[in-house]
C-alpha cells in the first residue's frame, strides 16, 4: 500500500514537472528572435503567402488558444507536425530516440564497467599505486571536454590505426538483432557495435571518472565504520565484506548519479552525437533549433523530461530495495 501510494504521489508530482516543461517550451517560441514563417516561405513570399502559411499552422492565432489547443492535442499524444519536414513530430522523434538511447545506455555501461571496480580497488588500496592511478584517470576524465576527447579518438583511432569507424551508424541495434535473429548472421551486431564503442566512450569517460571518486569516497567512509570491524571480528572474509556488505551501502548514492547521469545522458548527448555524426535525438533538436521547427523541439524536449521523470521514479525505488531504512516518503 505505501508502495502504491509513493508511485501515486510521484506520477503526480511528475504530471507537474511535464506541465511546467511543457509551458516553458511553448512560451520560448514567442521570445526567441525569428519567426517559422522565415523559414517555411520561399523568400520573397508576398505578406499575403506569409499570412495564409501563418493561418495553415495555425500561427496567427492569440498565444492562450494555441497554448490550450496544443495542450489538448498532447494530451491525445499529437505534438503536431513538423514545419520543414511536414511529417508528425512524434514520427520524427520516436524515429530518432533509439540511436540516442542506445548511446546514453551503452555510455552507461561503459561507466559501470570501469569505474566501480576501479573505485572499490582504489579506495581498498589506498595509497597505493593503483589508488594514485585511479585518481589521476579520475581526475583527467573529468577535466577532459567530450569534444575534444571525441576528435581526438577519431584521429588517433579511425585515422591513424584505422581501427574503428567514424562516420555515421550504418545499422542501429534493434536492425542488427532482428538479423541476428531471423538469419543467425552476427555481422550486423559487429558492424553497429564497431560504431558505437567511440561514442559511448566519448560520452561515457567523465561520468567514469565521476563514479570512480564517488565509489572510492564511499568507499573509505563505509570502512571507517564499526560494522566493518564486528564484521571481520566475526571471521568473514574481507571479499564478502568489502562487497556484499561495504559496496551496498555505498551503492544508494552512486544508483542516485547512475540515474540522474542516464537522463542527462539522453538529453545532453548533443555534442557527441555532432562529433560523430550520430542520429540521435540531440543532432534532431540541434537541426530544428536552426530551423525553428518548434513542433519538434518542443516535442523532444517534452519526450526528454518524460525520461527524466521515470528515471527518477525507477531510482527512489531502488533506493528501498538496496536500503529497506529509506522511506517512501
Amino acid at each position: 500500500m505505501r508502495l502504491t501510494r509513493f508511485f501515486i504521489r510521484r506520477t503526480l508530482q511528475g504530471v507537474l514537472v511535464i506541465w511546467g516543461v511543457v509551458t516553458i517550451v511553448f512560451l520560448l517560441r514567442f521570445i526567441t528572435p525569428g519567426s517559422p514563417i522565415d523559414f517555411v516561405a520561399p523568400i520573397d513570399a508576398s505578406p499575403e503567402l506569409r499570412q495564409s502559411l501563418a493561418e495553415n499552422l495555425g500561427l496567427d492565432k492569440p498565444i492562450y488558444q494555441q497554448y490550450g489547443e496544443y495542450v489538448f492535442n498532447l494530451i491525445q499524444g499529437d505534438m503536431g507536425y513538423s514545419f520543414q519536414r511536414g511529417l508528425p513530430a512524434s514520427e520524427i522523434i520516436f524515429r530518432r530516440l533509439p540511436a540516442t538511447l542506445e548511446l546514453a545506455v551503452a555510455a552507461t555501461v561503459v561507466a559501470i564497467t570501469f569505474s566501480i571496480p576501479l573505485g572499490v580497488i582504489s579506495a581498498t588500496r589506498r595509497n597505493e599505486p593503483v589508488d594514485y592511478a585511479a585518481t589521476s584517470f579520475s581526475l583527467v576524465g573529468i577535466s577532459t571536454p567530450n569534444f575534444w576527447l571525441g576528435i581526438m579518438l577519431i584521429l588517433v583511432v579511425g585515422v591513424q590505426i584505422d581501427l574503428l569507424p567514424t562516420s555515421r551508424r550504418i545499422i542501429g541495434f534493434g536492425g542488427a538483432l532482428e538479423l541476428l535473429v531471423t538469419e543467425q548472421n552476427f555481422l550486423g551486431l559487429r558492424v553497429w557495435l564497431s560504431h558505437i564503442i567511440l561514442p559511448a566512450v566519448t560520452l561515457g569517460t567523465y561520468f567514469t571518472a565521476l563514479i570512480v571518486r564517488l565509489t572510492r569516497s564511499g568507499m573509505l567512509e563505509e570502512l571507517g565504520k564499526s560494522y566493518v570491524e564486528a564484521s571481520r571480528a566475526k571471521g568473514l572474509p574481507e571479499t564478502l565484506v568489502t562487497y556484499k556488505h561495504v559496496l551496498r551501502n555505498t551503492m544508494i548514492p552512486i544508483i542516485t548519479v547512475l540515474g540522474l547521469q542516464l537522463g542527462t545522458l539522453i538529453g545532453g548527448a548533443v555534442i557527441t552525437e555532432s562529433v560523430f555524426d550520430w542520429p540521435g535525438l540531440g543532432t534532431l533538436v540541434i537541426d530544428s533549433i536552426r530551423q525553428r521547427d518548434w513542433p519538434v523541439i518542443q516535442g523532444s524536449i517534452i519526450v526528454i523530461g518524460l525520461g527524466f521523470v521515470v528515471i527518477n521514479v525507477v531510482v527512489d525505488a531502488l533506493y528501498a530495495y538496496l536500503n529497506p531504512r529509506v522511506e517512501l516518503e
